[in-house]
């Protein structure tokens, strides 16, 4: 089952294409390229090869090992770490 937003973007081209671009120079800031390379190395320093795992951030500062869809459907700005 797709998302409400993934449906959206299914049924209106235009606004995906405008989306993309928007999101394309989002992620190509410095500041957001920093964060993905940390989150990588870390990734990479605790977790396995294909294990669907992600490194996420948290509200204390600090990152956790999580399932990578649950990471990526988390609504922006909520992150559930605990202190």
């Amino acid at each position: 089952m797709a998302s409400r937003t993934s449906e959206y973007y299914k049924k209106n081209p235009a606004a995906r294409s405008r989306r993309l671009k928007q999101q394309k120079r989002y992620q190509k800031k410095p500041s957001q390229v920093a964060k993905r390379v940390e989150l990588n190395r870390i990734n990479r320093a605790i977790g396995k090869k294909g294990d669907g795992k992600d490194v996420s951030h948290c509200k204390n500062g600090g990152t956790r090992l999580e399932n990578a869809s649950s990471n990526r459907k988390r609504n922006r700005g909520k992150l559930k770490c605990k202190k």
